[in-house]
């Protein structure tokens, strides 16, 4: 089994070498490709579909990166200009300019760069809609000598569910979970899914010391974390608390990458953030960290 692991593939968005921002130290993140939230507000839209092949990216292609071949939509990197206008064309927020990696061409960036890195993050779209893959990714990191001192980092929308996270936990070294709403309504609203598997993995996470980051996504006039007198949800402090010492970091909603109705949305200001951050630390949680622009 252990042999077919760097045979195991993915559908990758995107891949950056080095990132500070994705998780402690300088990191090489993997942008997997496909989301199963729908959140309206999403800055990656482009990343939560998947190639049915359609062809209308084709016409709108100025450099002729894209052809179509045995019912497949190809994407040559050589003659692209990173325009884009295929990801604005597309009508299910895909993206034709993926790639299928697999374990071992991973692990050979990984080698590549590795001196260079303190770990690897990978991120989505939604990176656990491809969990076989990380699974296999993780595995491999861990049982490589040259590797070994990698950290492995996931960037999670939290709904894997137990039996997901049990096969994950002995391989990750933390998770990063974003919490988009607080009530069911609001969360649902935001996501296009229940909060129930979020609260869940956040708990699992937070038992086995694997919770690394916990992400609170502020939306003027949508977000529920503070109730109408402008204080932290009693509930909601009530279940970060009981989480433990977790780092907890806020961002706000901007304009940047997204479509259809959230570019009518207000957008989070400082004073919003730093309101939240406020009340979030008067009842002892965090350490809490806002973003560096907003």
């Amino acid at each position: 089994m252990a042999d077919a692991l760097p045979t195991r593939s993915a559908l990758v968005s995107r891949v950056l070498p080095f990132s500070c921002v994705d998780g402690p130290g300088n990191r090489l993140v993997l942008f997997l490709q496909g989301c199963n939230f729908r959140c309206p507000g999403c800055h990656n839209p482009h990343t939560i579909g998947l190639c049915d092949a359609c062809g209308d990216c084709l016409a709108v292609c100025p450099s002729g990166a894209l052809t179509f071949n045995e019912g497949k939509v190809h994407w040559q990197a050589a003659l692209c200009t990173d325009c884009d206008a295929c990801l604005d064309a597309c009508p299910r927020s895909a993206n034709p300019k993926t790639a299928t990696m697999t374990v071992a061409e991973v692990l050979a960036l990984l080698c590549r760069y590795g001196p260079l890195l303190t770990g690897i993050t990978v991120s989505g779209g939604e990176a656990t809609t491809q969990l076989p893959f990380v699974v296999a990714l993780f595995t491999a990191i861990k049982a490589a000598p040259d590797l070994a001192h990698l950290t492995c980092l996931l960037d999670s929308n939290g709904s894997l569910a137990e039996t997901g996270w049990q096969r994950l936990l002995p391989l990750l070294d933390g998770a990063m979970i974003d919490l988009k709403g607080w009530r069911d309504s609001v969360h649902h609203a935001l996501t296009g899914y229940g909060r129930e598997r979020v609260l869940a993995s956040l708990q699992l996470l937070a038992r086995h010391g694997k919770l690394t980051e916990l992400r609170l996504l502020h939306v003027p006039g949508k977000s529920d974390f503070l109730d109408a007198n402008g204080e932290l949800d009693a509930d909601l402090a009530a279940f970060l608390q009981q989480l433990g010492p977790v780092p907890i970091r806020l961002n706000g909603f901007r304009h940047h990458g997204v479509r259809g109705e959230a570019t009518s949305w207000q957008e989070a200001d400082r004073e919003a953030l730093t309101r939240l951050a406020t009340e979030l630390i008067a009842r002892g949680l965090g350490p809490v960290s806002l973003p560096a622009i907003c």
